[in-house]
């Protein structure tokens, strides 16, 4: 992560020579995923990098009255502390009420993706553009309907972030601060980790798809291990690939029980590398869903409304993964699987559920590939 440094307004401090793609109202979509035949806002080769701003949905939803600025306000915030591209969209966009909360920047085309490939997103870095964010439990929805809200409003936890000084030095890192009470006299800190909760490739649909579940398509895929340096491969199912990116985290742990996770604007650093269809059988097999990786692990994904379903699918992912990787016999996989990997819940809050599993790289070391 680094270091937040002041407000991050579109276009400042962008680096020299950066290819920067600006959340601009009309270069995102709105509750609402990029779909075939959808027009591209940037075009990119394989391989290249570029620096997107992305704008979180909390602040200009209906239900928090569409106005940043009012809303953001009625915490302490003054009207240069609220982004300028989260007043626009609010001013300018409109979404259904049944559409998803999401704003996601793009679509972006690299040249010569085609259905059959794999792109893969990586992360380079992430940087926060406030210093806060929200933490909500709204829309009857989260791991606990009926029970949370406790009363009859929405709730919408107003987070700061802090630097973590404690130790007296310059170096501490930033945490998220949530008080123990209404009083607000005491507070709990957390360490932050940002990622994009969505990073994902227009559908080979007429429809556009809803913005909250996540599927082969990837989207809302909130898995928290993809922080700067990780890696989603997911399938392309247009030519461009059409690859789009948004739903910022500033934390998140697994599960996001209340619905959303600490959600916050961060300007993200991207690199889209292009797989072509035979290195993609050879290397990960034939992905159901999105594949996740950084340098220590692998991290196959199972996703479906039922959450024991999406278990089962991860597992067979995974088992699918190393023998197309490795040549490790199906049996010996799932015993493998059994005895040495960690099952995650990625979240169980976006209608379509997650699992992922954590396949140590290092146990492989030495192992020549399939």
């Amino acid at each position: 992560m680094a270091d937040f440094d002041g407000i991050l307004q579109p276009g400042d401090r962008v680096p020299d020579g950066a290819r920067y793609l600006p959340a601009d109202p009309a270069l995102v979509h709105w509750g609402r995923l990029p779909r075939r035949g959808d027009a591209a806002v940037m075009v990119v080769d394989p391989g290249e990098e570029l620096v997107v701003d992305t704008v979180s949905h909390e602040g200009i939803l209906a239900d928090q009255g569409s106005d940043p600025v009012g809303f953001f306000g009625g915490h302490g915030v003054d009207r240069g502390g609220v982004l300028d591209d989260a007043v626009a969209i609010a001013a300018t966009r409109t979404r259904e009420a049944t559409d998803g909360p999401h704003v996601v920047t793009g679509p972006i085309e690299v040249r010569g993706a085609r259905p059959g490939d794999l792109l893969a997103i990586t992360l380079l870095d992430a940087t926060p553009r406030v210093d806060y964010g929200v933490i909500s439990n709204r829309h009857g929805r989260g791991a606990l309907p009926g029970e949370f809200p406790q009363g009859p409003g929405e709730v919408s936890v107003f987070t700061p972030i802090a630097r973590d000084d404690a130790d007296g030095e310059d170096g501490g890192g930033w945490t998220g601060r949530l008080p123990l009470s209404p009083d607000g006299e005491r507070v709990v800190q957390f360490p932050l980790a940002p990622f994009l909760g969505i990073m994902g490739l227009a559908t080979d649909t007429s429809e556009r798809a809803h913005s909250v579940p996540p599927g082969a398509h990837g989207g809302n895929i909130d898995i928290r291990h993809l922080t700067a340096g990780a890696t989603l491969y997911i399938p392309v199912q247009v030519p461009g690939a059409l690859a789009y990116v948004g739903d910022p985290h500033f934390a998140q742990g697994h599960g996001e029980v209340s619905l959303t996770a600490l959600e916050a604007s961060l300007r993200a650093r991207i690199r889209l590398d292009l797989i072509d269809a035979t290195a993609a059988a050879r290397d990960f097999g034939d992905l159901a869903s999105p594949l996740a990786a950084d340098a220590t692990h692998l991290m196959p994904t199972g996703l479906d409304e039922d959450l024991d379903e999406a278990m089962r699918a991860c597992v067979r992912q995974a088992i699918a993964l190393l023998g197309a990787r490795y040549g490790m016999a199906p049996h010996l996989a799932y015993a493998y699987l059994s005895a040495a990997t960690d099952f995650e819940i990625s979240q169980v809050v976006d209608l379509v559920k997650g699992v992922h599993a954590r396949i140590r790289r290092s146990d492989f070391e030495g192992v020549a590939r399939a």
